[in-house]
């Protein structure tokens, strides 16, 4: 694992759109940013740290729709991650490469420069990603490497023509062979977070479909293809259809919240893998296929053994 590392800071910016309009900053900063209190958010507006346009806030002014505003975050120490990745396909259009788990694949939950984006950018300082991992999901991620590769790629995306297949192991024995899940995907309301994304009946269409590799003592091998790319929607959808990811802190059976809740989806503790991406080439057309080995416990034949937690 990489040390914790004292990054440079960072500034947040955005404009102020209705939700802001016509409330006092303050206000609006404690709601929007619930994460940090209002006495903090005083505290930061008394040293400088908040600025609407180009001067800094007194905290009593009412937000214009328009406004810019910006807060500053001195520089913070992050959480320790593995600060390597592997290089599986590369040329001028594409860079495909191997997240490692426990690696965020973009900037979050105190998370800056210890991701897989800052690394990736280090030595290719134009790379944008075209999809993620999870922060606890190992395997292949895309990263377009010209804005024209990138618009093609998004556009791909989009139109369901890229095919993501993972492997994962699953807590019991699924009933059937090869089955597809449908649930819908949408946001319900976390202790922390505010909302986080869950089995819901009002949330969006996503479709996955499962196949059993190996039925082992207490839990499953499986992979899974999926159509859609709703944020966590294999470790859903198979606590949805009664096989919670083994390890999995977040997601109970049905595909809500175990427990009280309180986990975070950036919580590790699942085996979850991105083994293969096969993609239409943007410049040539030609089809690529882009495979990261899965880690032994899921591949066939492993014991897969998962030590109980105390």
């Amino acid at each position: 694992m990489g040390e914790g590392t004292l990054n440079q800071g960072f500034t947040y910016t955005e404009i102020i759109d209705h939700r802001g309009e016509g409330r006092p900053l303050l206000d609006y900063l404690a709601e929007r940013y619930a994460h940090t209190s209002k006495q903090d958010w005083e505290e930061r507006i008394r040293a400088g740290l908040v600025l609407l346009g180009a001067h800094p806030a007194l905290g009593t002014e009412v937000l214009l729709r328009g406004q810019r505003l910006a807060w500053l975050r001195p520089p913070w120490e992050e959480p320790e991650a593995p600060l390597a990745y592997a290089v599986l396909f590369e040329d001028e259009d594409l860079l495909a490469v191997a997240k490692p788990s426990g690696l965020p694949t973009l900037p979050g939950g105190g998370y800056l420069e210890n991701t897989l984006l800052a690394l990736v950018r280090r030595r290719h300082p134009g790379a944008s990603p075209i999809h993620r991992l999870g922060r606890g999901t190992s395997g292949v991620v895309l990263f377009a490497r010209t804005a024209e590769s990138s618009r093609m790629l998004c556009l791909a995306l989009r139109a369901q023509q890229m095919t993501k297949l993972y492997r994962t192991l699953v807590e019991g024995s699924p009933r059937r062979d090869a089955f597809t899940v449908t649930v819908p995907i949408g946001p319900i309301a976390h202790p922390y977070l505010g909302t986080v994304h869950a089995a819901s009946p009002r949330g969006k269409a996503a479709t996955s479909h499962v196949r059993v590799l190996e039925r082992r003592a207490l839990d499953s091998l499986v992979e899974v293809h999926i159509e859609t790319g709703r944020p966590h929607q294999i470790r859903i959808h198979m606590a949805a259809c009664g096989h919670p990811l083994v390890g999995d802190p977040l997601y109970a059976i049905g595909g809500g919240l175990r427990g009280d809740g309180n986990a975070l989806p950036g919580d590790a503790g699942y085996l979850l893998h991105a083994l293969r991406l096969t993609l239409r080439h943007p410049r040539s057309g030609e089809q690529i296929v882009v495979e990261c080995q899965a880690p032994q416990l899921l591949r066939s034949g492993s014991p897969a053994l998962i030590p109980a937690k105390a």
